[in-house]
C-alpha cells in the first residue's frame, strides 16, 4: 500500500471540519507537511495514512505501507532520480506531446520543494545539473489560493529536496521497487502507456497491469478525493455488513458503479435474497454464485430466512415519522 503523502493539496475537500481556516493557509504544501485539521496526527497524510492502515488491518489485507515522504527522505527513490535527471531530455520527448501546448512551455518531471515556504506547487525548475545531482529552481508560481515566496537557488535531487509529478512518478516507482504488476482504474489507461514509456527510457520494463471500471457518484460522476464526495467503504460498513458491498461489487464487474448512501438499502436486499436463495442452489453451480466468491468457496455461508430487510425497516422508519433514537 503506497501514500502519495508527497502531492501538494491544491482544493479543501468538503467534508473537512474547519476547512477553510485550518487548509487554505497550507495549499500548495505537501501533505506530509500539512497539520491535521482532525487535530489526532501529526499532519494531513498522516491521517489518512492512519485510517487507510486501519482499514487495511480491519479487514486482514496482507501488505506492507510504504509513505512516498518517507520513502523521498529515505533516498529510496535517489537511483531512479539521478536516471531520470540524467535521461530528462528524453522524458520530455515523451511527456510534452501528451500536453496542451499552453502547458509545454517550462514544464518539468521534477516539482523542487521550497526550502523557504515549503510549497511544492508554487516552485518551477529553471535548470538541469545532471553532472552535479542537481537543478535549479525559483518560487514564484501563482494559483488558487497560493503562492511563490520569490525563493531561488540550487537543490539536491537527493534526500527529499525534490519530488517528481504523477505521470513520472509512477515510472519512478516501477523502476525502484522492480513492480511487476500494477492495477489501476480505466481512466489512468493513457497513464499507464506514458509511465510504462517512460520507465522503458529509465532503463526497465514496465509491470503486467489490470484495468478496472469506477466507482461513480450520486451524478454519475467519477468519485473525487479531493473535494470530499462519494461514499468510504467504511462508512459503508457503519450501517451494512462489509458483504453486501462486496457482493455489490460483483454484480456486474466490467461496468462502472454508483457509489453513495441511495444504493446501500438495495444492496443489502439484494444480498439477503442471494443468502436465502443459497441452500437451493445445486452443488454443482454453486461455484458460479458470487456467494460462493465472497464467502471463500461457500465455506460457512451464514443462513439468512427472514422477512425482515432493509427496505422493510427504511419504510417503518419512514411511517414513524420521526428521528427520535428512542422511538426509533
Amino acid at each position: 500500500a503506497f501514500s502519495d503523502d508527497m502531492d501538494g493539496r491544491a482544493k479543501i475537500p468538503g467534508n473537512i471540519p474547519n476547512g477553510e481556516q485550518a487548509l487554505r493557509p497550507h495549499l500548495g504544501k505537501p501533505l506530509s507537511v500539512i497539520p491535521d485539521p482532525f487535530g489526532c496526527c501529526d499532519s494531513f497524510s498522516g491521517h489518512n495514512n492512519n485510517k487507510l492502515q486501519q482499514f487495511l488491518d480491519a479487514y486482514g489485507f496482507d501488505y506492507e505501507f510504504k509513505s512516498s515522504r518517507q520513502a523521498y527522505e529515505d533516498s529510496e527513490f535517489d537511483e531512479g532520480l539521478v536516471v531520470l535527471l540524467q535521461k530528462v531530455e528524453e522524458v520530455l520527448q515523451v511527456i510534452l506531446p501528451t500536453l496542451r501546448e499552453e502547458n509545454r512551455d517550462g514544464w518539468s518531471p521534477f516539482f523542487p520543494i521550497c526550502p523557504e515556504c515549503g510549497s511544492v506547487y508554487a516552485t518551477r525548475v529553471t535548470g538541469y545539473h545532471p553532472e552535479r545531482e542537481s537543478l535549479s529552481f525559483t518560487c514564484d508560481r501563482q494559483g488558487d489560493g497560493f503562492g511563490g515566496c520569490g525563493a531561488e537557488g540550487e537543490l539536491s535531487i537527493r534526500g527529499g529536496n525534490v519530488k517528481v509529478g504523477w505521470k513520472v512518478d509512477w515510472a519512478l516507482r516501477w523502476f525502484t521497487y522492480d513492480v511487476d504488476y500494477e492495477m489501476s482504474g480505466k481512466d489512468l489507461i493513457d497513464s499507464v502507456k506514458l509511465s510504462s514509456r517512460i520507465v522503458r527510457v529509465m532503463g526497465k520494463q514496465p509491470p503486467a497491469t489490470m484495468i478496472y471500471e469506477l466507482f461513480l457518484d450520486e451524478e454519475g460522476k467519477k468519485i473525487s478525493k479531493s473535494v470530499g464526495k462519494g461514499l468510504s467503504v467504511d462508512h459503508w460498513v457503519d450501517f451494512a455488513p462489509i458483504e453486501s458491498l462486496l457482493y455489490y461489487i460483483l454484480q456486474n464487474p466490467q461496468r462502472a458503479k454508483r457509489l453513495y448512501w441511495d444504493v446501500v438499502p438495495k444492496a443489502v436486499d439484494d444480498y439477503l435474497e442471494a443468502l436465502r436463495q443459497w441452500p437451493d442452489v445445486e452443488e454443482e453451480k454453486r461455484e458460479d454464485t458470487d456467494v460462493w466468491h465472497i464467502y471463500a468457496g461457500g465455506k460457512d455461508v451464514p443462513t439468512y430466512d427472514a422477512s425482515v430487510n432493509f427496505t422493510v425497516v427504511n419504510n417503518l422508519i419512514s411511517a414513524l415519522g420521526t428521528d427520535d433514537a428512542d422511538v426509533l
